[in-house]
């Protein structure tokens, strides 16, 4: 997800284009992160003695991992760590924005932690970023300590990354009174604990969405698109209550439902988490009473 959320925040910033953002992207996909690269923005190694070490492999028949433990620089601990990391998503997108040129690998950890503070993380928090932990991630987006809306958002975001895009990235959460959107699928559940959740967009996002998770390539109705979105909904809210089980937390819920002329929602205290998927922004819900 940090390769998303780092990206937005340059597009942001006015680091690179929106347009530079995709062929990064492209690059990215098809791309291993150089274990200098990850060693670096893993503060293992500088800049410096990266460079070293991809000088000294010109001329010596070692791989990058051997050199750097022979010179000191890691142990072979650090190299095992680093070659796992070297898949990661995030450092594949590193390795795109400095191999297309967008900018230097040494202004890379000066963006990081603005990006850190930013979103009120810590160095810690960062690590947890980098390897995709989405049960650490989604509380940094919260700003509200409930344990409830933390559960339930992390469930979502988990589902949501497991069944339909694996590129999927959020925003920071915020409470309103009214919800206006032009279509809605949700489902409401009760016992120990009581509330809705909702997700909610222009229908063509959550079209992009239902296509997404059913894998059908045509869905022609906004019936047929909600129906799936309902579908989704159902699942992700009974992942939470089977979670909640095994702490003896009771819950029940409603059949879900949909409106495809949606005129809105009021009610005090709705948390709305903007959820980028699929190529679109919809709205992820939840209220709790």
């Amino acid at each position: 997800m940090l390769d998303r959320l780092m990206g937005a925040f340059m597009v942001e910033r006015g680091l690179m284009t929106k347009n530079q953002l995709d062929q990064v992207i492209k690059v990215q996909e098809s791309n291993r992160a150089k274990l200098g690269v990850v060693a670096v923005s893993e503060k293992l190694m500088t800049i410096a003695q990266a460079e070293q070490v991809n000088a000294l492999q010109a001329s010596m028949d070692m791989r990058f991992g051997d050199i750097a433990v022979e010179k000191g620089y890691l142990t072979d601990t650090q190299v095992e760590r680093l070659l796992k990391l070297q898949g990661n998503s995030y450092m594949a997108f590193v390795q795109a924005v400095v191999d297309l040129g967008i900018l230097p690998m040494e202004k890379i950890p000066e963006i990081e932690k603005e990006y850190e503070t930013y979103v009120g993380a810590t160095a810690i928090d960062m690590v947890e970023l980098k390897t995709g932990n989405i049960d650490r991630i989604v509380p940094l987006f919260l700003h509200t300590g409930n344990v409830t809306y933390k559960g339930i958002f992390s469930m979502a975001i988990k589902a949501l990354y497991r069944l339909v895009d694996t590129h999927v990235y959020i925003g920071k959460t915020y409470t309103v009174d009214t919800v206006r959107e032009e279509v809605i699928g949700y489902q409401h559940f009760h016992g120990d604990v009581s509330g809705v959740l909702a997700i909610s967009g222009k229908y063509e996002n959550i079209k992009k969405m239902a296509i997404a998770y059913t894998k059908e390539e045509f869905i022609e109705t906004r019936e047929d698109a909600l129906d799936a979105i309902c579908e989704l909904i159902n699942c992700i809210n009974g992942l939470y209550a089977t979670e909640e089980s095994k702490k003896e937390v009771k819950l029940e819920l409603n059949p879900p439902d949909f409106s495809v002329a949606f005129q809105g929602i009021d009610y005090e205290g709705i948390v709305v988490m903007p959820v980028y998927i699929s190529g679109g922004e919809i709205k992820l819900t939840v209220r709790i009473v």
